[in-house]
């Protein structure tokens, strides 16, 4: 199926024809580590919910959702990967392989030329519980090898067959099963051994914080052939970088792993040929070696390989979750070049960029991008672009956040726009009275406003939808919404797993930028000159949310003091803006609030819906039942502010 298809829907009766074509899709980002994948077909694949969408970085917007899953997505992987730039080459079909919480493995097959996507099969399945990461190569232009790891303690790696005729299909297949025990393995990554193209290494680190070096072939057999000790905590990512060329006759390749320690080690792995008579005098040596300081020492077909300890990286604050080899690029001759940098993303709000120094080769932080705001709660995870000129996180909140380098002489990176989503089911939604945007609600605890952003469109092109503000951010999950009369038709009323129903009102900031955004002139009602509240601050331990007031006049704290926690002095503030371009999220997490106006009382468990009469004026809600007592509506009348 293709995405034009599910794009448009038709029905024809005696009176016409009615067509509805999809123009938005917004949803937010598993809460799940490996779960993103940048391919090099240029497209991001996120498990959202129980489907994997994909997303343009170029256009900014999601512009399809996968559904197949029974449960929530965890892991996704494109083949080829961006590592494979031989295998790229001229492709124009791409395969994404898709893990999630129930043991299941999805292939689906995307066409880069025109979009189209089609399920090409559900692999067999190996493991008991859920998939938590799938890592693989391309050995050549119609075979790729990958693995995939479960919380069942089993490892499983697994031949992709791909047939070269356009439109062939694949074929995917079981090589080898590896127990690891009670301690499963959260993270893998796989390489093709240098000076040896027919034997592969596969790296797992999980919670017994080692890393496990496997050996094997195309055949799918993999024996262990060491360990790698240093960290002190859960190894959460392990990355191979290609072989990086030392002379004419000698290849390292470079491993880089980041742990719930805070710390993120290289890991270089020398190679050096061997005759076959000294082959199995290493071989028995490396049984009865553990580990000294130049590392453990192995052997995969003619070649030994010493293992050491490149470098240790101290710079972050907090668990490092993700780690990742800039993508190679392609030199004249086709021959792969490894840039010698490294993505790091971690629980701290920071992703950094590791470089070695030209002068003196350490490893040091030469670029750092991160979230100021008091909100974030940290990045699951970092990828690069396939071109290396910009770099993604996904975040606690569901949400993404990418940079790009826009530097001419010197590095200069800046936040680009992503699509945005709730990250929880959504309860409810509803138009604005002007029917100029969509207002949301989730379980996410957070109302969301999306708009067509027409501003900076030449005539011509396509219109993007965009999240626009973020209203409400709450302390419980947001039940029902509902648009209701007010000053400009901007007023609504929420409901969460609360006894009150919420008011809210849209202050000036929010006006005028919906009026940027839509290009539209305001309506009649909207007197720009008489609102007076420019946005909102959010109490730092309530659920209420203050108004800023255009010419500075504020309630202090202590006017208030009968509102209890609502009333706490508000770290740190607000700063409503008017945007000219799409929000990032860093200012829709803070500066888009609207200030709370009134509650509405009366209920004596949490508000389960709301809804109003036509013209706005008529506001009926109910609560959960538990007992006759609570069994009942209440009803609201608004009457137009003067």
């Amino acid at each position: 199926m293709s995405p034009a298809a599910g794009e448009v829907a038709g029905a024809r009766g005696e009176g016409g024809g009615v067509e509805a074509q999809r123009v938005f899709i917004s949803a937010g980002c598993n809460r799940v580590v490996n779960n993103v994948s940048w391919g090099a077909c240029g497209l991001v694949a996120f498990g959202a919910q129980n489907a994997v969408a994909l997303f343009s970085p170029q256009r900014g917007e999601i512009v399809t959702t996968l559904p197949g899953h029974k449960a929530p997505v965890n892991c996704t992987l494109w083949l080829p990967t961006k590592k494979d730039v031989l295998q790229v080459r001229g492709r124009e079909t791409y395969y994404l392989l898709s893990g999630s919480a129930d043991g299941a493995i999805m292939a689906w097959k995307i066409g880069s030329g025109k979009g189209d996507w089609s399920h090409v099969l559900k692999l067999p399945v190996m493991h008991k519980k859920g998939i938590t990461c799938l890592a693989g190569r391309m050995v050549s232009d119609t075979i790729a090898i990958f693995a995939s790891t479960s919380s069942d303690g089993i490892v499983v790696i697994w031949e992709m067959v791909i047939e070269p005729t356009p439109g062939g299909s694949c074929k995917v297949s079981c090589l080898h099963t590896l127990s690891v025990g009670s301690k499963p393995m959260v993270s893998l990554s796989l390489a093709v051994l240098p000076e040896q193209g027919s034997h592969l290494i596969l790296a797992m680190g999980g919670l017994d914080h080692k890393i496990h070096i496997y050996c094997g072939d195309r055949s799918g057999k993999f024996i262990k052939a060491c360990e790698l000790k240093g960290h002190s905590d859960w190894i959460r990512s392990l990355d191979f970088s290609i072989p990086v060329t030392i002379s004419s006759e000698k290849h390292n390749l470079f491993l880089v792993s980041s742990s719930q320690d805070r710390t993120i080690r290289i890991w270089k792995m020398d190679s050096e040929a061997v005759s076959s008579g000294s082959t199995a005098q290493l071989r028995k040596a490396n049984i009865e070696m553990t580990s000294y300081i130049e590392g453990p020492l192995f052997v995969a077909g003619n070649t030994s390989y010493q293992v050491s300890l490149e470098s240790l990286l101290v710079g972050h604050e907090d668990w490092v979750y993700s780690v990742e080899w800039q993508p190679p690029t392609l030199l004249p001759g086709n021959e792969a070049h490894q840039v010698m940098s490294i993505l790091s993303a971690s629980m701290d709000k920071m992703m950094m960029i590791w470089r070695p120094e030209k002068n003196t080769g350490l490893w040091i932080n030469s670029v750092t991008v991160g979230e100021l705001s008091h909100s974030a709660l940290g990045f699951y995870g970092g990828h690069w672009q396939p071109d290396g000129k910009s770099i993604l996180a996904h975040g606690y909140g569901g949400s993404f956040h990418m940079w790009r380098d826009v530097g001419l002489d010197s590095e200069n990176w800046q936040p680009q726009i992503v699509p945005s989503g709730h990250f929880a089911p959504v309860s409810d939604l509803t138009w604005a009275r002007s029917g100029q945007y969509l207002l949301s609600v989730s379980h996410d605890q957070t109302t969301r406003i999306f708009a067509p952003w027409r501003n900076q469109v030449n005539p011509g092109d396509m219109i993007y939808w965009r999240e626009i503000a973020r209203p409400q951010i709450h302390g419980h999950d947001i039940n029902c919404v509902a648009f209701i009369q007010g000053s400009g038709n901007h007023r609504f009323v929420s409901g969460a797993d609360e006894k009150v129903s919420r008011v809210f009102e849209a202050p000036l900031s929010f006006l005028k930028t919906l009026q940027q955004a839509t290009l539209l002139k305001p309506d009649i009602s909207d007197d720009f000159d008489n609102v007076q509240v420019l946005g909102a601050n959010m109490s730092a331990l309530g659920l209420s949310q203050k108004p800023i007031y255009t010419h500075g006049v504020k309630e202090s704290p202590s006017s208030n003091s009968s509102d209890g926690p609502d009333s706490m002095e508000t770290i740190p503030d607000a700063v409503p803006t008017v945007f000219t371009k799409p929000p990032v999220e860093d200012q829709l997490a803070w500066n888009t609030l609207w200030p709370e106006s009134h509650k509405l009382y009366g209920h004596g468990n949490e508000l389960f819906s709301i809804c109003c009469d036509y013209e706005g004026k008529l506001v009926a809600s109910s609560c959960k039942g538990g007992g006759l007592k609570f069994q009942y509506c209440w009803c609201f009348f608004i009457s137009r502010d003067p």
